[in-house]
């Protein structure tokens, strides 16, 4: 009789197992973590920001460019006086243009910071994609961790229930104590519990990945991609990453600075050309001039001082960004292949013991040669496994969307 109701749990527990492991129906294909990060960067608000930032240093460019005004001048003289200078008869008027002109390199020197602070915009532009993307991944990765985790509940479940069945036959039969019921029926209340935590938070996931993107995500996600581990690229990028990118353009824009002050030391000349009219004679006459500031008071030699100062400020962050960026990669990378054997061990020969385990287990107990407590603990070691290894493959990926945003190269990179 055991061997009838053995044979017949069989047959019906690898085709519930089977339908809890289909995560539900589904519309179109999965969405894809490339998809995913081409809807966000074209939403994204600091991306967006940032763009508007290299508008402003390309606007910002032009204006260096220009040179200063003219100024049209006009004056009357000997006017509303006394004796012949009485009213309007002695006056002289005179209308003229002046020009400033500039000296020292000070249009050239504007034009250099305003291409050091473009440059720096768009890094900053380039800063904005990559935390984009590292949010969009690590949410992409919660929420098919959170999917994976769904599919591994709902299995879990459909144990539980068979367990369930298999402890209500056995007592039935007087094989077992009614002990064993009523555990394997707390287990099945349990693992119903987890799979309606493992759902919310699935939906919760989903929620924060469709915040990202811009749009609703209905269909599945691209469960393949999760479960592959990929192995890590040896060579180092040839671009400089972007923090060390940021801190050599602000040293290239304390640089220009420092030019720009010491332009400001050089006096502008004003040259002025003028028309004046006597109004005793109705004669014309030429008038010249040219005017330049006496640096008395303000000789610029402070503000030389304060740019050479945050030159020298800029430079030393330069030189703590190489250290850091170096550090930050060189840990980066040990922590992904680190995740990477984790990840492999867990998903692979580990998980395929603990279901062979499991299994075992399930036909020892049906057919009678192991106890419930043995067919618990396979169970048990086979739900932290699979919870282990979808962990570690959460881990990895995580860890090396971390490493793809320190890498991330510069606009505009030559070299290191």
């Amino acid at each position: 009789m055991h061997r009838v109701i053995a044979a017949l749990l069989a047959v019906a527990s690898p085709m519930t197992i089977a339908q809890a492991q289909s995560p539900g129906p589904t519309q179109g294909p999965p969405l894809t973590l490339e998809r995913a990060l081409d809807l966000a960067g074209a939403t994204a608000p600091s991306v967006e920001a940032a763009s508007a930032g290299v508008r402003a240093a390309e606007a910002g460019r032009t204006v260096a460019g220009l040179r200063p005004n003219p100024t049209i001048n006009a004056e009357t003289e000997n006017v509303v006086g006394t004796g012949q200078y009485e009213g309007l008869r002695s006056a002289e008027t005179t209308v003229g243009v002046a020009l400033p002109i500039e000296l020292g390199g000070k249009r050239s020197a504007r034009i250099a910071v305003a291409d050091a602070i473009g440059i720096r915009a768009q890094v900053d532009q380039a800063v904005a994609a990559a935390d984009v993307r590292l949010a969009v991944t690590q949410a992409y990765v919660e929420a098919a961790a959170a999917e994976r985790r769904v599919v591994t509940a709902r299995e879990q479940a459909a144990i539980a229930s068979e367990a369930l069945r298999a402890a209500n036959v056995r007592v039935r039969a007087g094989r077992a104590s009614p002990i064993e019921e009523q555990r394997a029926d707390v287990l099945r209340l349990n693992a119903a519990a987890a799979l309606e935590r493992a759902e919310r938070l699935a939906e919760t996931a989903r929620g924060n990945l469709a915040r990202r993107i811009g749009q609703p995500v209905a269909g599945p996600l691209d469960l393949a991609w999760f479960e592959r581990v990929e192995g890590v690229a040896d060579p180092r990028p040839t671009a400089p990453a972007l923090t060390l990118a940021a801190a050599r353009a602000d040293a290239a824009t304390a640089a220009a600075q420092v030019r720009l002050a010491r332009s400001q030391r050089i006096p502008d000349l004003t040259v002025s050309a003028s028309a004046r009219r006597l109004e005793q004679t109705d004669d014309v006459a030429a008038v010249f001039g040219v005017s330049i500031p006496i640096p008395l008071f303000n000789r610029g030699t402070a503000a030389v001082a304060q740019a050479r100062a945050e030159r020298d400020r800029a430079d030393a962050l330069v030189r703590a960004a190489e250290l850091d960026a170096d550090q930050a990669v060189a840990n980066a990378r040990a922590e992904v292949a680190n995740a990477a054997v984790t990840a492999r061990t867990a998903a692979g020969p580990t998980l395929a013991a603990a279901r062979e385990s499991a299994r075992i287990a399930r036909i020892g107990y049906r057919e009678g040669k192991f106890g419930q407590l043995d067919l618990l603990d396979a169970e048990r070691t086979l739900s932290e496994t699979r919870a282990a290894a979808i962990d570690a493959l959460a881990a990895y990926h995580d860890a090396r969307a971390r490493l793809e945003r320190l890498t991330a190269s510069a606009p505009g990179s030559t070299g290191r």
